[in-house]
């Protein structure tokens, strides 16, 4: 019998019940699909499923592979994760190109549940860290808000297209209005409760007041990106991050007959990205630094939502870093940082010089 090196379990969540399928590696490398599993989404089932998991015979280097499905896997993910095993939740696009690299076409629950288990043996992971009941709580909040504002500005819309109108209904002008008062209530109210929450919580909200020291940041910006990123846990690098917001660039070229605009990919956080956009272009219009980035790529390519975006990338790349050091922001930072290499740059001339 061939030594295994890696063994996976993935996970197909739904909201009724979930479908795993119990993967191996060989020392070869070659990749075995020994079992499978359906269970209710349930405590009472996932003790059921932890019995599966242990007849199996797993060694040390388990790796438990799920998509983030909406919220349906949270329940497992944190349940699985307070016991100590490693779980990864992936994107739903990732697992999705990866399924396309395998040989079967098919696609059922029991097929996805091997593709991801697959991905796990295959694949290194990023362990899933369960959020904080505090910024998970305001990630629902922020969330709900952002809800809320979408549904207002479509009702005022509905109102003027109401009073514009050559035959406008009173009563339905004045329902519209109570809509709207309404729901600003409730938008006063989701801000006082994030505002208390942060407040309440001494690091969390020295860590957000040095974020809104970024130009064009206000504290529901700073929360919104934290409370997403689940204070950047999982986050190792820039590029991670930008790649998880879906504001990396996507090219398309081959050969001479195929070359696409490049474009941002979109396949990531979209809070991230809609939180950021109204943070940027305060930037481009009180930030020297920012100004500058957004004519300098808009001359270029004459297209200003490119310089938009261009901005709200480095404004969540500059939230990582304050975030990450404990500083606030320095708008002379780089043309420091250019002044120190410049006299680095000089003296090392005059010694060899010497």
């Amino acid at each position: 019998m061939k030594e295994l090196i890696r063994q996976s379990i993935g996970i197909d969540c739904a909201m009724g019940e979930h479908v795993a399928g119990f993967s191996t590696m060989d020392a070869d490398r070659t990749v075995s699909h020994v079992s499978g599993m359906t269970f209710k989404n349930g405590e009472s089932a996932f003790k059921k499923f932890e019995k599966w998991i242990k007849k199996q015979n797993p060694g040390p280097n388990l790796v438990i592979v799920m998509e983030a499905t909406g919220v349906y896997h949270e329940k497992l993910a944190c349940y699985l994760t307070e016991r100590n095993y490693f779980v990864s939740v992936v994107l739903p696009n990732k697992a999705k190109y990866f399924a396309k690299t395998l040989d079967s076409k098919t696609v059922t629950d029991k097929i996805s549940a091997q593709s991801l288990a697959t991905m796990g043996l295959e694949k290194k992971l990023i362990k899933w860290e369960k959020p904080s009941e505090l910024l998970n709580e305001l990630r629902q909040l922020t969330r709900e808000r952002d809800q809320i504002v979408h549904e207002r500005s479509q009702i005022k819309c509905q109102l003027h297209a109401e009073t514009s109108g050559a035959w406008i209904n009173s009563s339905s002008v004045k329902r519209m209005n109570q809509r709207i008062k309404f729901l600003t209530k409730q938008v006063k109210e989701i801000e006082l409760q994030v505002r208390e929450l942060v407040k309440n919580d001494p690091d969390l909200s020295a860590k957000i007041n040095r974020i809104c020291t970024i130009k064009g940041v206000g504290p529901l910006t700073a929360v919104t990106v934290v409370a997403e990123t689940n204070g950047f846990k999982s986050i190792r690098n820039k590029k991670q991050l930008v790649s998880y917001a879906g504001l990396d660039v996507k090219q398309h070229s081959s050969g001479i007959s195929v070359n696409k605009k490049s474009r941002i990919s979109k396949h990531g956080n979209k809070y991230l990205r809609k939180c950021l956009h109204f943070p940027a272009l305060a930037a481009i219009r009180n930030d020297k630094s920012q100004k500058e980035l957004f004519v300098r790529l808009v001359s270029k390519h004459g297209i200003k939502m490119k310089g938009a975006v261009a901005v709200q990338r480095k404004i969540l790349v500059l939230i990582y870093t304050l975030w990450k050091n404990e500083t606030v922001f320095d708008p002379e930072y780089e043309l420091k940082k250019s002044r120190n290499e410049l006299g680095q740059s000089r003296k090392t001339a005059l010694k060899e010089l010497a």
